[in-house]
C-alpha cells in the first residue's frame, strides 16, 4: 500500500507542477474584484463609547461588507454593514455600523471574553505581512464583549490575548461597536511608507439559519482564502512605541488534604504567596521578546472530565496557559511534535517569536518542576512522572515560499538527569495549485532513559533512535474534496515535548468529501457525504486496524445541524483480532434564540482493553446550553457509557457537569462548577482482582473574576474533591482556596 500512495502522490505532484508552473501559484479567477482602501492618518484621540461623535469618521475609509458568504454563496447580504477604518501612529481605530431591520431579535448577552460563538457578532482581521499566511482577529458582539484570535490557513492558529479597547451599543437600526487597537498588540513590516494589509470584514446573523457576511465574495475552488481579499493601503509612520509590557502577579494557595486519602483529619499541603513576573519586548514591530519568572501557570477554570476507563492511550487536554498560548501558532506542525501542556510546573521561562521578511520564528525554553514522560506503544501507552526538573526546549523556523506556501524545520530537547530528549523535523505545506495542496513531515528523535525507567517499563536500554514520516495531499474544490494520507511512525520515535501516544505502526488512507450547498430557504443549507478507506500494520506489516468509513453532514433551519457516522471494520489487539463495526451520530439545533440542544451517540463494537475480549459498546452525550437574559448562562453536560461483554454488563460510567455564570458587567463575573464521576464495574468479569466495584468523584470549583483586560485581572476562588467507594460513602478528600492579582502596565 505504501508504494502505491508514493506513487499517487508522485503523480499528483507533478501534474500539479505542470498545471502551476514548477510550483507557483495560480492566481485566482475573483481576483479582478479586490479594491484597496486608502486608512487615513488622523490626529485626534478616541473615546471608544460605540456613538462615533468624533469628527474624523467623516474622512475615514468605509468599507461595506455586504456579500452572504454562508449558508447561501456570494449573494446579497440580508443585512447592510460598514465599517469605517482610520489610524494614528499608535492606534488603529474601527468603527462598524450593523444595520438590523428588527434590533428586538439582537442576540447579544454579557460574556466573558472569547465565549462568543452562538450571538451576533462582528469580526475583522488583518493579514498584516499580506502573505497570506495569518491573520490577527478582532471580534465583538453588540455590547463590545472581546474575543480575539490568530487564524492560519490550515489551522494551527488559535487562542490569543491582546490588550485593545472596544465597546457596543444596540441602537434603533442595529448596532455600533468602536474598537481602538494598539499597533503593539500586533505584528507588521518594518516600512518607511506605506503598508499593504489584506482584510476582511465578517459579520455573523443568526436568526433561523446564521448567515456569515464578508466584505468580498469567496472562490471556493481556490485554497487560499486570503488571496482573495481587499487591500489596505496606509499605516506610514504607524509605531508599536516602546511595545514593552511587564505583568507583575501575586498568587495565593492554601490546600488542605485528608492525612490518610478518604479518612483521617485534614492537613495542609499547600499554603504560600508567589510573586511572579512576566515580561513581553518587541525587539522589532514584528519580534517578540518575553519572560517569566515564577510565573502563575495554573488555570483558572479546571479541565472538563472525560472518560478514562477503558482507554487505550493516554487522554488529550488543551492547552490554557497564557504564556505559552501567545505565539503557539508558530509551533504548530502536522505530526504533534509540540505540546506544551508536557509542562506541568515551570517555574521560569524565555520565550521569542515574530517575523523577519519571509522568515518566521519561534524558540522557547522553560524549567519544569517535573519530568513527566509519556511511553508511546503500538497497541497503548504508559505515563511516568519523576520528582526531578527537567528543561525543554523547541526551536521552530519556517521560510515563505511563493504566494502562500512554506518550507520549515523543528528542533526539541528536554532533558533532567539520566533522562534526554531530542527531537529534529523537517517540513512543508506546499500551495501547489488553487485547489491543490501537499504536506509533509519528516522526523527522527533520540532518547536515554534512566534504568530504573527502562526496567520498569519495559524501554530500550541505552540512547536509542526513532523516525517518524507523514504525508498529506488534497484536492480540494467547491463540489468536492480527495485526499490521501500516509504515516510511518517508528517504535522508537518519542517527540517528549509533545502528544503522540502512539507509535510502532504504518498508516494509509484514502477518502473523499462530496459537498452541496442552499441557502436559507431549503429544508438544508448544507450537506456532505464523506468516505473513506484506511488501514493500520505495525512495522513488521501485520494488521492493527482495517476499516471501510461513511459520513453524512447535514445543517439546516433553527440552526439544525447534525451526522451520523459508520465504520466497517476489523482491529487487532494483544494477538487477536476484533470486529469494530459501529455507529454514531449527533444532532443539534436552537429551539429558542437563548437556547442550544445537543446530543452525540454512538452504538456497535468496542473491544475491551482491560480484559482483552470482544464488547458491545452504548455511548450517549446528551447537553445543554441556556441563555438566560442579559447576564445569566447555563451549560449541562451528561455522558453515560455501558460496554457488554460475553460474561455480561462489564461496566456503567456516568460523568455530569454543570457550570453556571453569571456576568454582571463586561468586567464581573461569578462562575461555578460541579463536576460528578460514577463508574460502576462487575469485578467478577476483570481479571486483576483489585479492580474496584464503585468509583464516585465530585469535583466543585467556585470564581469570583473582576477583568480589565486579559492581564489585569482579580481572582478569587475555592475548589475541593470528593471520592467514595463501594464501602466508603462520598466525603470530602482535598479542599483549596485560592486567589491572584495581576496587573498590565505598557510601556
Amino acid at each position: 500500500m505504501k508504494r502505491w500512495i508514493d506513487i499517487l502522490l508522485i503523480i499528483a505532484c507533478i501534474h500539479s507542477s505542470i498545471l502551476s508552473g514548477a510550483m507557483v501559484e495560480k492566481d485566482t479567477v475573483i481576483s479582478d474584484t479586490r479594491h484597496y482602501y486608502i486608512i487615513p492618518k488622523v490626529s485626534e484621540k478616541i473615546t471608544v463609547d460605540g456613538r462615533m461623535t468624533e469628527s474624523f469618521w467623516a474622512e475615514a475609509a468605509n468599507i461595506p461588507a455586504n456579500i452572504e458568504v454562508s449558508p447561501a454563496e456570494n449573494v446579497p447580504a440580508p443585512v447592510q454593514t460598514l465599517a469605517h477604518l482610520a489610524y494614528t501612529d499608535a492606534f488603529l481605530y474601527v468603527a462598524i455600523e450593523a444595520f438590523d431591520p428588527a434590533p428586538n431579535e439582537i442576540q447579544a448577552h454579557f460574556r466573558d471574553r472569547d465565549h462568543l460563538d452562538d450571538e451576533d457578532w462582528i469580526l475583522i482581521l488583518f493579514d498584516t505581512f499580506n502573505d497570506q499566511r495569518r491573520t490577527y482577529d478582532f471580534m465583538c458582539n453588540p455590547l463590545g464583549i472581546q474575543s480575539d484570535f490568530i487564524e492560519t490557513p490550515h489551522g494551527g492558529g488559535g487562542e490569543w490575548d491582546a490588550i485593545w479597547e472596544s465597546h457596543g451599543r444596540i441602537t434603533d437600526n442595529g448596532y455600533i461597536v468602536e474598537m481602538a487597537i494598539p499597533f503593539s498588540s500586533i505584528e507588521f513590516p518594518r516600512t518607511a511608507g506605506d503598508q499593504e494589509w489584506g482584510f476582511d470584514v465578517v459579520r455573523s446573523y443568526p436568526r433561523n439559519v446564521r448567515h456569515h457576511i464578508g466584505a468580498f465574495p469567496r472562490d471556493r475552488n481556490n485554497n487560499c482564502y486570503m488571496c482573495q481579499s481587499h487591500k489596505l493601503i496606509g499605516f506610514a509612520g504607524a509605531t508599536p512605541g516602546n511595545n514593552v509590557e511587564l505583568d507583575p502577579t501575586l498568587s495565593g494557595i492554601w490546600s488542605q488534604e485528608r492525612q490518610d486519602e478518604t479518612s483521617g483529619p485534614f492537613v495542609n499541603t499547600n499554603k504560600k504567596a508567589d510573586p511572579g513576573l512576566t515580561a513581553h519586548w518587541g525587539i522589532t514591530p514584528n519580534m517578540i521578546f518575553s519572560g517569566t519568572v515564577n510565573p502563575d501557570f495554573s488555570n483558572i477554570e479546571a479541565d472538563a472530565l472525560q472518560l478514562d476507563i477503558n482507554n487505550q492511550f493516554a487522554i488529550y487536554y488543551d492547552e490554557k496557559r497564557p504564556f505559552f498560548l501567545k505565539g503557539a501558532d508558530f509551533f504548530s506542525t502536522r505530526l504533534q511534535t509540540v505540546h506544551t501542556r508536557t509542562l506541568a510546573d515551570p517555574d521560569w521561562g524565555i520565550k521569542l517569536t515574530g517575523k523577519e521578511g519571509g522568515h518566521t520564528i519561534g524558540f522557547f525554553t522553560a524549567r519544569d518542576q517535573w519530568t513527566n514522560i509519556l511511553f508511546p506503544g503500538p497497541e497503548s501507552s504508559d505515563s511516568e512522572s519523576l520528582e526531578q526538573s527537567a528543561l525543554g526546549s523547541v526551536f521552530r523556523y519556517k521560510y515563505d515560499v511563493s504566494k502562500s506556501s512554506n518550507m520549515g524545520g523543528l528542533v526539541t530537547l528536554r532533558k533532567s538527569d539520566g533522562y534526554e530528549n531530542r527531537l529534529a523535523s523537517a517540513d512543508g505545506d506546499l500551495k501547489l495549485t488553487s485547489t491543490d495542496r501537499l504536506i509533509f513531515q519528516l522526523a527522527g528523535s533520540q532518547t536515554i532513559y534512566p534504568d530504573t525507567l527502562v526496567s520498569a517499563f519495559t524501554q530500550p536500554a541505552g540512547r536509542f533512535n526513532g523516525h517518524a514520516m507523514d504525508l498529506y495531499y488534497e484536492h480540494d474544490t467547491r463540489s468536492y474534496n480527495l485526499y490521501g494520507l500516509y504515516r510511518d511512525i517508528g517504535r522508537n520515535f518519542r517527540t517528549d515535548m509533545g502528544f503522540m501516544p502512539q507509535s510502532g505502526y504504518k498508516y494509509s488512507e484514502l477518502g473523499g468529501t462530496w459537498k452541496w450547498r442552499a441557502d436559507g430557504n431549503h429544508w438544508y443549507n448544507w450537506l456532505s457525504i464523506y468516505g473513506s478507506w484506511d488501514f493500520r500494520r505495525t512495522r513488521d506489516n501485520k494488521l492493527m486496524h482495517r476499516a471501510y468509513t461513511m459520513r453524512l453532514n447535514y445543517e439546516g433551519p433553527m440552526r439544525s445541524h447534525g451526522h451520523i457516522y459508520t465504520e466497517i471494520g476489523r482491529d487487532r489487539y494483544e494477538g487477536q483480532e476484533f470486529r469494530t463495526n459501529w455507529i454514531q451520530g449527533c444532532a443539534g439545533l436552537y429551539p429558542a434564540a437563548p437556547m442550544l440542544i445537543h446530543i452525540y451517540w454512538r452504538y456497535g463494537d468496542r473491544i475491551d482493553y482491560t480484559n482483552t475480549q470482544a464488547g458491545t459498546s452504548t455511548h450517549l452525550n446528551p447537553s445543554m446550553t441556556w441563555n438566560a437574559g442579559l447576564h445569566v448562562r447555563m451549560e449541562l453536560d451528561h455522558v453515560y457509557e455501558h460496554l457488554d461483554v460475553e460474561g455480561g454488563r462489564l461496566y456503567t460510567a456516568n460523568i455530569s457537569r454543570l457550570k453556571l455564570m453569571y456576568q454582571f458587567s463586561k468586567q464581573i463575573m461569578l462562575r461555578g462548577i460541579i463536576q460528578y464521576k460514577h463508574y460502576r464495574r462487575n469485578v467478577a468479569l476483570y481479571e486483576d482482582t483489585d479492580t474496584e466495584p464503585l468509583t464516585a468523584l465530585i469535583f466543585t470549583q467556585f470564581l469570583f473574576s473582576y477583568k480589565i483586560n486579559p492581564r489585569t485581572v482579580f481572582f478569587l476562588g475555592y475548589s475541593d474533591n470528593h471520592r467514595g467507594e463501594i464501602d466508603l460513602p462520598v466525603r470530602q478528600t482535598q479542599r483549596t482556596f485560592f486567589a491572584k492579582i495581576g496587573y498590565a502596565y505598557c510601556l
